[in-house]
């Protein structure tokens, strides 16, 4: 397995790796695989190692190494347009190497991707869709071509790929980080093959400091459904496993909130919200309402299990009726932060997820969990 992010960039600092071989490197696993998963609609190899030269020609100038958080990375980004939004890795010793998939326009459902070779699949099973709309990134960073990707979550675009393709994804607080979307339910996040590397990410965009151990355990409220989703026995029963690991090490705790949590539906208040013209009233009472019953429950625990998504990765023809947002959706709508853990395989060898929302700010905490439970499942 290549090298995880931080790894790479204490290589890098440090002058036992060179920045132009680590990319040269990703470059040419990009090469032979892409044909295959099509997750790229561009690669910029030229530029990539023009970048890495220029790095490694700075470092070794300089001796001792700056502050580079990043230091050599391969970093792909989220669509055509995902360069403009990386400046901050790129000036933290990023090397962003191409543009991964997303659904083409028009498309009415959105888990699912095109890149420069045909459709995206995913790298777990070749009939399955990786997720989406970060599908590139999510089959990207799953099948070893990249320690990161950059993502975009409007309604589960980070997490239900992460959870496709059995890798971390941070979706942000609304918020925190710039956004283009009108709206405010898209926000950025990242797809990595840790919390470690996801973490790295969030410092060097948000310039916090390294966040603090979690304290254990952390009390947590699991749901299976919201209150109103119909999930899968399937990705509800690896879900509940998951989080029987982690109570069974010490990582959380689970408690029984005061009232049982019951969300209203918020897809039809989603819709409302991204329709040009439509009338936002009664949207905004779903959100005053949602916002009101999480406010409940996270004065009683600090953190919401579910599943990520609920049902496993569905083929290429698409997902039928069923909404694969259910589960992570009102959390773009109230604007919580959120993260996709692996949890397991199916029956059908693709992977699940593991879903954890915190109070809004909030991401140190997640990061710092997500940490603790791949050391206690020895992810």
């Amino acid at each position: 397995m290549p090298l995880s992010a931080g790894e790479i960039a204490a290589g890098v600092r440090a002058r036992e790796l060179r920045a132009a071989d680590v990319v040269a490197a990703a470059l040419d696993r990009i090469e032979r695989a892409d044909p295959r998963l099509c997750a790229f609609v561009e690669v910029w190899g030229e530029e990539a190692l023009r970048r890495a030269g220029e790095l490694d020609t700075r470092l070794d100038r300089r001796g001792a190494a700056p502050s580079l958080p990043l230091a050599g990375v391969p970093v792909a980004v989220k669509g055509r347009r995902g360069l403009h939004a990386a400046g901050p890795l790129l000036a933290a010793g990023g090397v962003a190497v191409g543009a991964t998939s997303v659904p083409r326009p028009g498309t009415p459902w959105q888990t699912w991707g095109l890149g420069a070779r045909g459709r995206t699949v995913n790298p777990w099973r070749a009939d399955r869709t990786p997720g989406g709309s970060s599908a590139g990134a999510a089959a990207a960073v799953a099948a070893g071509l990249v320690p990161l990707a950059t993502g975009g979550d409007g309604a589960g675009s980070v997490r239900i790929p992460a959870a496709w393709c059995g890798v971390a994804g941070l979706k942000t607080t609304r918020g925190r980080l710039p956004s283009g979307d009108r709206t405010g339910l898209a926000v950025p996040g990242v797809l990595a093959r840790s919390a470690a590397d996801a973490e790295l990410w969030w410092r060097v965009v948000s310039e916090e400091p390294v966040p603090a151990e979690a304290a254990l355990p952390v009390t947590a409220v699991w749901s299976p459904d919201l209150g109103f989703a119909g999930p899968d026995p399937e990705p509800v029963a690896l879900a509940r496993a998951a989080v029987e690991r982690l109570a069974a090490a010490g990582v959380v705790r689970l408690v029984r909130p005061r009232m049982p949590l019951r969300l209203t539906d918020p897809g039809p208040a989603w819709l409302a919200l991204r329709t040009p013209g439509a009338d936002p009233a009664g949207a905004e009472r779903v959100r005053a309402e949602n916002d009101r019953r999480l406010a409940g429950l996270f004065a009683d625990a600090e953190l919401l299990l579910t599943p990520t998504a609920p049902t496993a990765p569905h083929g290429h023809e698409g997902p039928g009726n069923r909404y694969s947002t259910s589960l992570t959706w009102a959390f773009n709508l109230s604007g919580h932060p959120a993260l996709s853990l692996p949890a397991g395989f199916g029956g059908d060898g693709c992977p699940a997820g593991l879903q954890l929302v915190a109070p809004h700010g909030r991401e140190a905490l997640l990061l710092a969990v997500a940490r603790e439970a791949e050391a206690c499942t020895g992810g």
